[in-house]
């Protein structure tokens, strides 16, 4: 079992399931000779061959299409974005083909490909290569949004993504690509979909994230615990379908929930979960849900960028509020 990245556990998972299943195909910009910007497709080309690693045009409205036909026929392409900003133009074909054939043709055709990008800011890259995007395609009927928050987590659950009959949007946090490493088992076993992780149990509090954020999260939870407060740690990891029984049934036990996401901050993820704990879970709730969120502005460029993205001392003033309205007995 080796000490992985989450970009090297992405390339495990390609590799991984390339030599599995002869049907997966990659493509994108420069992904074959160059490996891809991130290097998330590198060795790929050696091992597979021109003909399942394909490097397209600069044109991501191709990159799309290319891999919405291929999957009508039988292939699983697995089409990579090169940052998140540059999904926009994949948006025509995702919303308008590949998120429909599966109504269109009755059930006789569905559509199994994954579009992979990096998603969020964080290390100081230009305009368009830092927008946090889950909120569109998350609106979008019809397709899976997946953004993953650790190297094992990615590997298994892009191993899920390939595997779904469905479009999978594979949203990965680009400042975690090389921010930490952690045992990976390159077994073939999937994580599965549509499903939170309990990143660890507590008492007092629910947090809930996602991605990136996740890290922040998890290191504001260790200091709560210096407090004598007891964060449990919500990993929503697929955030559509979003499986709200398990952060209702945390929030139940805890009666405190505080959500983190670096989107910005009107009509996200967020705001959707606290809707439903307000829909379905108001009698459990000692306080109510607040949010810590991106702001509702363009991703500023390099030298602003960390002052939009939440950090441990932001999660740590909202958890503060909440319990400053319901006090730990």
């Amino acid at each position: 079992m080796a000490n992985l990245a989450l970009i090297e556990a992405i390339n495990l998972a390609l590799a991984s399931e390339m030599a599995r299943d002869p049907d997966v195909v990659v493509l994108g910009e420069d992904i074959g000779r160059n490996g891809g910007v991130f290097r998330a497709t590198v060795g790929l080309l050696d091992k597979f061959g021109a003909d399942r690693v394909i490097d397209t045009p600069l044109a991501e409205t191709l990159v799309a299409a290319m891999a919405i036909g291929l999957s009508t026929q039988g292939i699983k392409p697995v089409a990579e974005i090169q940052f998140s900003g540059f999904l926009y133009p994949c948006v025509d074909q995702v919303v308008n083909h590949a998120t429909r054939y599966r109504n269109r043709t009755r059930g006789r055709l569905s559509c199994p490909l994954v579009i992979r990008a990096p998603n969020g800011g964080g290390i100081h890259a230009p305009e368009h290569h830092s927008e946090s995007l889950e909120t569109t395609f998350a609106q979008m009927p019809g397709i899976r949004v997946v953004c993953p928050s650790n190297p094992a987590r990615a590997y298994g659950l892009l191993l899920a993504a390939i595997r779904d009959p469905d479009p999978v949007v594979f949203l990965e946090p680009t400042r975690c690509y090389r921010l930490f490493k952690q045992p990976v088992e390159d077994n073939g076993e999937a994580l599965p979909l549509d499903t939170c992780f309990i990143d660890r149990e507590g008492s007092d509090i629910t947090l809930v994230s996602w991605g990136a954020m996740m890290h922040d999260t998890r290191l504001a939870a260790d200091k709560l615990a210096e407090e004598g407060i007891s964060a449990e740690v919500i990993d929503v990891a697929t955030l559509k379908p979003l499986d709200m029984d398990t952060i209702l049934a945390s929030v139940a036990k805890t009666g405190r929930c505080v959500i983190v996401q670096e989107a910005p901050r009107a009509y996200g993820p967020a705001s959707e979960i606290a809707a439903n704990l307000a829909e379905h879970g108001l009698l459990s709730l000692f306080a109510p849900v607040l949010r810590v969120s991106g702001y509702d502005t363009v991703m500023p460029l390099a030298k602003q960028e960390l002052n939009y993205i939440p950090d441990v001392s932001r999660i740590l003033r909202e958890v503060r509020k909440v319990f400053e309205i319901a006090p730990k007995a």
